[in-house]
């Protein structure tokens, strides 16, 4: 069998046309070139051989530093697909079931209701749910979980008073939010939700170590992603790229602080299994490459293959994805489903977007985007560090131009 441990190689080597590629670059250089972000760090992989690791703009405007390849990047929710690796070792381990409802490992989540608004004595209007949510429904975004940041009749200002983002740790954020009524019947709708932080409560239940820990032994160690964690050690902080946000007034301004997540310098009591991870490209280049092996790398068992299937298997009814939800850049819709905490490609042609069929991707709030693409034995990696609900469709611009990357490769 061919090495497929992402080794050095020509781009014809791994079958992809250097034209192609360049074209990506091109893109990327010209959002650079109009301001639209400081720079890119992109990692494109195929049949196991890294073709192209491209640097392109600043890693910090101010100081004119450039972007490397080995910069460090703030992932915010590719952190998930991270966490659905985790929550796959331990289902490999017979430990949980995607209809085990979510109370049989948190208690807190039992009897169940549903928000139905603020009545007019101040008080929640509840329901009982038809049904408990279970591990199926957490990892599809459909259990009934929200974000608590978003107007929704008043359950946000539930979410509010239960203080669910300054909890102490992983198991009491997970109580609180066990506490809180539903915004739905569970299975009825999607909606993009801090489900992946309580994946990241039940990891350590189950497992017995911090979730940090759980992952350093599980993946990031056995995969050799040295530079990926839960925070920055101080050694490394010259290695963070700086967040910017876009100002329609000044451009790319960059930002003291993450107004999302807190900046660890330590491992944090209350690490997001949501949004908290820190990466480089080419770390991140391993998890995806391992996830193209079936659950292996560089000789190292990871997950099972059954398990990745399963991922990276569609979850949705085709009347979920016609009716319109979706988060920023990640819009649901026929032919583009949802996996375990990711999307899935099951027609690219109604998808609109030339990936190939069984792609599995996501991104972050801060603009990063990743995707494995099985049939055509593909993977790709970019980072950048910009919060702006203006930013570019680098992901499905970029698997575009992959598209012609191949075809131009396959047909030469």
């Amino acid at each position: 069998m061919p090495n497929r441990d992402l080794t050095p190689s020509t781009p014809a080597e791994a079958g992809l046309s250097s034209a192609g590629l360049a074209a990506i670059d091109a893109y990327l250089q010209g959002l650079v070139d109009e301001g639209r972000a400081a720079g890119y760090v992109t990692l494109a992989a195929r049949h196991g051989r890294v073709a192209h690791v491209s640097t392109i703009g600043k890693k910090d405007i101010a100081s004119g530093e450039p972007m490397a390849a080995d910069t460090m990047f703030r992932i915010f929710s590719m952190t998930k697909p991270v966490t659905a690796v985790a929550m796959m070792i331990l289902h490999d381990q017979g430990l949980w079931s995607p209809d085990d409802p979510i109370e049989k490992h948190l208690p807190a989540f039992a009897g169940a209701r549903v928000f139905g608004g603020m009545g007019e004595n101040g008080q929640p209007i509840l329901t009982a749910a038809d049904q408990p949510p279970t591990l199926r429904h957490l990892l599809t975004h459909t259990a009934g979980l929200t974000y608590g940041r978003e107007p929704m009749g008043g359950l946000e200002r539930l979410y509010e008073a239960a203080d669910v983002w300054r909890s102490a740790d992983l198991a009491e954020m997970a109580a609180k939010l066990g506490g809180l009524p539903l915004a739905y019947q569970p299975g009825t709708k999607w909606i993009y939700s801090l489900a992946m932080d309580v994946q990241g409560a039940i990891i350590e239940k189950l497992s017995g170590q911090t979730l940090p820990a759980f992952m350093q032994e599980k993946i990031f160690g056995p995969l050799g992603m040295a530079d990926t964690a839960f925070h920055t050690p101080p050694e490394k902080k010259g290695r963070l790229a700086t967040l910017y946000r876009t100002s329609k007034s000044r451009g790319l301004v960059a930002l003291e602080g993450n107004p999302l997540l807190p900046d660890h310098d330590r491992v944090p009591a209350l690490a997001s299994g949501g949004g908290g991870l820190i990466s480089t490209a080419g770390d991140y280049a391993r998890f995806a490459q391992m996830l193209a092996n079936g659950g292996e790398f560089a000789g190292k068992r990871i997950v099972s293959t059954a398990a990745v299937k399963q991922m990276m298997t569609n979850q949705l009814s085709d009347e979920m994805l016609q009716a319109g939800y979706g988060i920023g850049l990640q819009q649901l819709r026929p032919g583009f489903g949802f996996g375990y905490n990711g999307v899935v490609f099951t027609d690219p042609d109604k998808a609109g977007v030339p990936a190939g069929l069984g792609t599995y991707h996501w991104d972050g709030a801060a603009g990063t985007w990743f995707w494995v693409d099985p049939a055509n034995d593909l993977i790709f990696v970019g980072m950048v560090q910009l919060l702006s609900e203006t930013a570019p469709a680098c992901q499905a611009t970029t698997q575009t131009l992959m598209a012609d990357a191949i075809l131009q490769e396959a047909h030469s």
